[in-house]
Order: structure tokens, then sequence, then C-alpha cells
């Protein structure tokens, strides 16, 4: 099992979860948000940084994955959401772990089977896919099709090069 911290990053709500996945099956762990306060950004980074380290330390993922930027109509906040993610990655890195990287659309496809799915949608689909009892807050709920999103690729690709290997001889 690849145990996988999903990551949805925020300068004022960075969602997380946590699962182990053989990529077929996926075991729910935890799951919550990072909520931070002040105005200033660079204290709100450091928070990210710090309460994501502590994630890591605790529970001992063996990679990060991560919603990537999209532009949004205002480009301070997609700034300030690409600022989020690098303190989030600073983390994983610090840690020795391997970052992945997925589009707000990839994860949708993979979860719910839209790229175009609404938050109720990926929250109902995470709660159905993990056996929550309730869905999870949007925010968590979208770090934990972060994780899916990259069980599901993970397994995927591993298939794929055993495959390549296989024809190839090697």
């Amino acid at each position: 099992m690849l145990r996988i911290l999903g990551i949805d990053p925020g300068s004022r709500i960075t969602g997380f979860g946590l699962i182990d996945s053989d990529g077929m099956q996926s075991v729910h762990l935890t799951h919550g948000v990072i909520r931070l306060q002040g105005e200033a950004l660079p204290p709100r980074l450091g928070e990210i940084f710090t309460r994501i380290s502590l994630l890591i330390e605790q529970h001992r993922p063996e990679v990060m994955a991560i919603e990537q930027v999209f532009v949004a109509k205002n480009p301070s906040s997609a700034l300030k959401l690409g600022q989020a993610r690098g303190a989030a990655i600073c983390a994983a890195v610090q840690h020795g772990l391997s970052v992945a990287e997925y589009t707000p659309t990839r994860i949708k496809q993979s979860v719910v089977g839209t790229g175009r799915a609404d938050k109720g949608q990926v929250q109902h689909m995470v709660r159905m896919i993990l056996g929550l009892s309730e869905n999870p807050q949007s925010d968590a709920a979208d770090a934990l099709a972060v994780a899916l999103s990259h069980a599901h690729s993970h397994t995927t690709l591993a298939r794929c090069s055993a495959d390549t290997v296989g024809r190839s001889g090697l």
C-alpha cells in the first residue's frame, strides 16, 4: 500500500487528506483543513509549511499529491494560491517526499468521471469511495480527491511500465 498525502492549497484554508492505496482499494486515514489567520501572507505561508511538516512527521506518507494552480480571474488570488502551493511543496521536499501535481479537471475526472464536476459531486464521490459516514468539508474532500487521483494515476502508470518492460523483454 502506498501512503499518499493529498493537498488542496489555499492561502486562507488548505485542505489535507491521507489515504493508503494499492490503486484498486483506498483506505481513509485522516483529513481536515488548516485554517490560516491574520492578514499578512508570510506568516500564513509559514503556518502551511509548519502544519504540513507536522502531518508528514506524524503520518509518514511516501508521496504528496497537490492540485495545480489554475488561472483565476483575479491575478492576485492566483499568485497567493501559487505561494501557498510552494509552501506545501517545500514541506514535502524538505521531508524527502516526491511530489505529484494534478490539474483540477484531471482530479475531478479521476474521482467523479467528469472534469466539470461541482464541489458537491466531489464530496459525495470521495465519501462513497472511502466509505466515510458523511461528506467531508469541501477543502478536505478536494484534498482526498487529489490523493485518490494520484492513487489511480500511479497504478495506471505502474501497469503501463510493467507492460512495456514485459513486451520489450527487459
